[in-house]
């Protein structure tokens, strides 16, 4: 197929379109700054999908596509609300309106679990409706929000395909969102357990993630369309043993430094504060929605997933776990 990766200088973008690359798809990238995917010889455009500006970019890109995979966005815990409307539902609307326009037939619109996480327990659960008002700070809000305007693109009569894809924690050698901030703190010694840290949470090995989007680009408009599937590696751990793992991969200590419930969250209010009214961008040790995330448990039910997309994980967690470390030089 001809396919367009927008999003491909993040992590997950850029593994994907090398897997659709290697099994002999015709793929260009686009996102904002060079992806080094040209060299790989993979046809590149530059251009911000949240700028109006570039809307005959993001036209001239989609035409003659036979689907598009839509990961860009802007990932963050802070920032201004205008931001991640901006890049997240200003950007979605253009692909939407690009595939429309040129006939594109499928669009695998890349979500988050966090699209349907309110603050509660998800436990063994399959992808719930994404849900703007009870989304958790900016980027889930306006992911969900983008993932609604996705999914309502769906039709049989203008012919465009649209699947949702909720990957979970994406991670793995090169990840600059997760294991190296991770690893950042923990060298620095400011790398907390909280509470017991015996939530379960369940995680995706980046090239698990990247099968499971190609799985998603063929099963769109054939076995799957219009609605919402959430990816994950299907093997729920521990809080404290995910953090401990990453560390020993990065050759350092278990975490030792332990904060209770209820003082993470305050910590959280006031840190989310501090950084609202002073308009910092730089990563804060703490929010609320962290404390959320690594207190409360989230894993899923992957049947429907597995069978619509007729996709299981290969690598998974101890092979994944084995190939952070060798990253790191640390077996």
């Amino acid at each position: 197929m001809r396919v367009l990766v927008t999003g491909a200088s993040g992590l997950l973008g850029a593994t994907t379109a090398r897997a659709l690359a290697a099994r002999g798809d015709d793929v260009t990238v686009m996102q904002r700054r060079p992806s080094g995917l040209a060299d790989a010889g993979l046809r590149e455009v530059l251009a911000d999908l949240g700028d109006p500006a570039s809307a005959g970019l993001v036209r001239g890109a989609a035409r003659g596509q036979d689907a598009v995979l839509h990961l860009a966005a802007k990932v963050d815990v802070v920032g201004p609300a205008i931001d991640f409307e901006r890049a997240n539902v200003g950007g979605t609307r253009a692909v939407v309106d690009a595939c429309r326009a040129e006939g594109v037939g499928r669009l695998v619109q890349v979500s988050s679990p966090s699209v349907a996480h309110a603050g509660d327990a998800l436990v063994g659960v399959g992808a719930g409706p994404a849900d703007p008002a009870s989304a958790r700070g900016h980027y889930a809000r306006t992911k969900a929000v983008s993932e609604l305007l996705a999914l309502d693109a769906d039709s049989a009569t203008t012919g465009l395909a649209v699947l949702a894809v909720r990957p979970h924690l994406v991670w793995g050698p090169g990840d600059t969102q997760l294991v190296a901030r991770l690893v950042e703190r923990a060298r620095a010694g400011r790398l907390p357990v909280l509470g017991a840290g015996t939530a379960l949470i369940d995680t995706t090995y980046v090239d698990d993630a990247a099968d499971a989007l190609v799985a998603a680009v063929d099963a769109c408009g054939v076995s799957a369309r219009g609605e919402a599937l959430v990816v994950s590696g299907g093997e729920p751990r521990t809080v404290a043993e995910i953090l401990t793992r990453v560390c020993r991969a990065a050759g350092l200590p278990a975490p030792r430094l332990r904060l209770p419930v209820p003082v993470a969250r305050a910590a959280g209010a006031v840190v989310d504060g501090v950084w609202a009214a002073t308009r910092r961008t730089d990563t804060p040790p703490l929010t609320r929605f962290l404390v959320e995330q690594l207190t409360t448990a989230h894993w899923f039910d992957q049947r429907r997933t597995r069978e619509l997309l007729a996709w299981t994980p290969a690598v998974g967690l101890d092979e994944g776990f084995r190939r952070l470390a060798a990253s790191y030089g640390t077996t």
